[in-house]
């Protein structure tokens, strides 16, 4: 072994056990935020926050979306063990018997007594402490929002050396804000307030604040816990008190439904409820909206509906006579002109406004107005480029049906309970036709049905609810879609009623109808990546396929600085999704990175890009997931020691496995020294694919894989991810030998290996 070699061999196996020792015991240790408290706060404020988490010991860095806000570390809590507990409760014992015993013992000193202070403000503070590990853990910040920072929602992470936390909402307004301190536990509410739920066994006692109006007010719920804000009102004034509550956090994994289900309830000096509200439209944050009758004192309560609650049960309420837009007609327009939109809701400066899209690409963005200083809430508004028109009453039987021309965007409203809107249009035998209802993900609350018939009367098509994958945030699937190849030239009629046959001038929608546009949507998962310098992540691809669009779709980084490599970077042809590995530079003074990604695939010969959204993969309720849209993909290189070597697949990609055979893979690697203290392993690979060996050599490593002809088929593709592992030997008792088992601790995984299985 020539003296470099052996300098370099000596290096590359020093890093490996310095990487192997910072990551033993901590590979699943990534920070988790569960929820952020007050959830948001006001332009030019300065405040303290209180985070919830785990594994949270560490954090060095916060990250907030967008500009104009600086957030600094304070304080960290973590709870005590039982074993900690009952260290201080022996201490306090002593302390006491001290006490009781002054004849015979010193008298408590001022240090005494002191330490009798701390001891009993740990013992408080950890009970407070919620049972679940997941936000257990607290870290306080100071927050300082700029007076220019720009309202509306941002996006928080932490960071610790060795990764980087998920997002979490953290909101900017304009309003005065008001935040209730922490809430304690007691021992049950006064008998007046006692929720009827008797699994209930404690509760938190209704704390009265008083606001003033306009403004935001924070909290949070405790098991069987409810919030009073007493206010001052005038007669006449047209009072708005919007929640966001399941907006800021979005799923609970562990709790039914999966989110803080707010109740509001409002009353008046006498203590009579005069107004209620669970649920605005088919959101589960409540509005409520209320006409003031006379000048007096009025009480607004939040609770959660069934009495639940704990830490990350998390709240802002807006409240005042502020502008809130409750209905559009139309949802949309047409790209590259100006729209007339008419408005329904509360305390608007006008009813309708002319919106200009003439810039816009095709997409929803938000819509809102302002009244003097004060700005509504967002509603989403769709801009298209296909023809548009409005839908002409009557047209509520095949006799009265509208006459459409192919392809065109209806815009119409279900007037009334029970009523359908009919199109009629021509088609040719063969021509395949779609129709979809944009409304639901339109906040309308029509839950649309499509029924096609021929004219005869003949039922060819009918569909109530189609899911879109890429509406993370909805947890009812309610717009329709039909796609259908016409059997026959002729006339064909498309019937659009609600499902629940309800109505009215709120339950608007936009039809598709016309051929096919195959597209294509593509989500990254997760929104935080975590990586050591030299190594590579994987992270998986979601493609939400459109109108039948079944090409595959090219993957690649946008922009992204020097050294960082994508592996993988396919979704194949009619399949949904990937996992691709990042590979990070080995050497880089920065610690963290905004990537980008983007698809391109080709579409009828026309090249198509669209970015790949980053997104978390939330866990709603025990059982269902979504995918939920981020604003950044936020990299992290963490600050352990870099290897000083690189991982490459040496064979040409696609590796070709046969059903029911083996292939070889080679991979560049240190010194068979080296390899012999690391082991590569499958990361979720595809049922029936598998490592059959491992031939470790001096500069390479060949990994012989095996396909189970049985279990996956012949052109079956896609990537395989492989997992480095290092190995340590078990530590040895006292005086004995060591153990002969081997902990493993992970180091990364290789760049990822694209495949394809062919025949024998």
């Amino acid at each position: 072994m020539t003296t470099l070699f052996r300098r370099h061999f000596i290096l590359t196996l020093a890093g490996l056990l310095a990487v192997a020792t910072a990551l033993r015991g901590q590979q699943s240790f990534v920070p988790h935020v569960g929820y952020v408290f007050p959830a948001g706060g006001r332009q030019g404020a300065s405040f303290r926050v209180k985070v919830g988490g785990q594994y949270l010991g560490n954090v060095s860095n916060v990250f907030v979306s967008g500009e104009g806000i600086q957030a600094d570390v304070v304080d960290y809590v973590k709870p005590l063990t039982g074993e900690q507990l009952n260290q201080l409760r022996e201490e306090l014992k002593k302390f006491q018997e001290k006490r009781a015993d002054a004849k015979t013992r010193p008298a408590l000193s001022a240090a005494d007594r002191m330490r009798i202070a701390e001891i009993r403000e740990k013992i408080a503070q950890s009970q407070k402490r919620s049972a679940n590990p997941a936000i257990s853990e607290t870290v306080t910040l100071k927050m300082t929002i700029s007076s220019n920072a720009e309202p509306g929602e941002r996006e928080l992470r932490l960071a610790t050396p060795q990764a980087l936390s998920q997002p979490l909402v953290f909101c900017v307004g304009q309003l005065p804000e008001f935040s209730k301190p922490s809430p304690s536990i007691v021992s049950e509410l006064p008998a007046p307030n006692r929720p009827r739920n008797d699994n209930v066994q404690k509760a938190v006692a209704p704390v009265e604040s008083r606001i003033l109006l306009p403004c935001v007010a924070n909290g949070q719920i405790l098991p069987g816990g409810m919030d009073r804000y007493r206010f001052q009102a005038r007669k006449g004034q047209r009072l708005v008190f919007s929640v966001t509550a399941r907006e800021l956090i979005p799923y609970l994994a562990d709790a039914v439904p999966g989110w803080f289900q707010a109740v509001l309830s409002l009353y008046d000096s006498q203590g009579h409820e005069v107004a209620y509200a669970d649920h605005f439209q088919f959101h589960p944050d409540p509005v409520l909206f209320y006409e003031v009758p006379k000048d007096g004192e009025y009480v607004l309560q939040i609770r959660d509906s069934i009495y639940r609650g704990r830490e990350d049960f998390v709240y802002r309420i807006t409240a005042g006579q502020l502008p809130f837009v409750t209905g559009l007609f139309p949802l949309g327009g047409p790209a590259g002109a100006q729209t007339t939109v008419k408005m329904t809701g509360w305390n608007l400066p006008d009813p309708s406004l002319i919106r200009d899209d003439s810039d816009l690409a095709p997409g929803i963005y938000p819509l809102s107005v302002r009244a003097g200083d004060y700005v509504s809430n967002h509603r989403p508004f769709a801009v298209d480029t296909l023809p548009e028109c409005f839908s002409r009453k009557p047209n509520n039987s095949k006799a009265t049906a509208q006459w459409v021309t192919l392809p065109i965007i209806v815009n119409g409203r279900i007037d009334k309970p029970g009523q359908w809107d009919v199109f009629r249009f021509n088609g040719g035998a063969g021509d395949e036709i779609v129709a979809e209802v944009i409304a639901r993900r339109l906040d309308s609350p029509l839950d649309s049905v499509l029924k096609l018939t021929d004219a005869a009367g003949n039922q060819l098509a009918f569909n109530d609810d189609y899911e879109d994958k890429g509406a993370g945030l909805q947890t009812q699937y309610a717009d329709s879609y039909l796609r259908v190849t016409l059997p026959a030239a002729g006339a064909y009629y498309l019937y659009l009623g609600d499902a629940q046959h309800q109505g009215g001038p709120e339950y608007a929608y936009r039809l598709r109808l016309g051929p096919p546009r195959p597209d294509f949507a593509l989500r990254l998962v997760p929104s935080s990546l975590s990586v050591r310098r030299g190594m590579s992540v994987p992270f998986t691809i979601y493609a939400l396929r459109r109108d039948g669009f079944s090409n595959e779709i090219k993957l690649a980084l946008k922009d992204a600085p020097p050294g960082f490599t994508l592996s993988g970077g396919t979704v194949p042809a009619d399949k949904d999704q990937a996992r691709v590995t990042l590979m990070a530079p080995t050497a880089s003074e920065e610690h963290f990175f905004d990537l980008s990604v983007e698809g391109r695939a080709l579409i009828e010969g026309h090249p198509v890009v669209h970015p790949a959204i980053p997104a978390e993969n939330m866990m709603q309720a025990f059982a269902y997931r979504h995918l939920v849209s981020s604003k950044e993909l936020k990299v992290s290189l963490t600050d352990r020691p870099p290897l000083r070597f690189a991982f490459k697949i040496l064979d040409p990609t696609p590796v070709k496995i046969p059903a029911g055979g083996t292939t070889e893979v080679r991979v560049r690697t240190p010194a068979r020294a080296f390899t012999n203290n690391f082991q590569l392993e499958l990361n979720e690979p595809p049922d029936g694919i598998s490592i059959e060996n491992v031939v470790q050599g001096d500069a390479e490593t060949t990994i012989v894989l095996h396909c189970d002809a049985a279990r996956i088929k012949p052109r079956a593709t896609g990537n395989l991810i492989v997992n480095i592992l290092a190995k340590r030997q078990g530590a040895a008792p006292a005086g004995g030998k060591a153990q002969g088992n081997q902990r493993r601790v992970a180091l990364g995984t290789l760049p990822a290996i694209p495949f394809e299985i062919v025949a024998p």
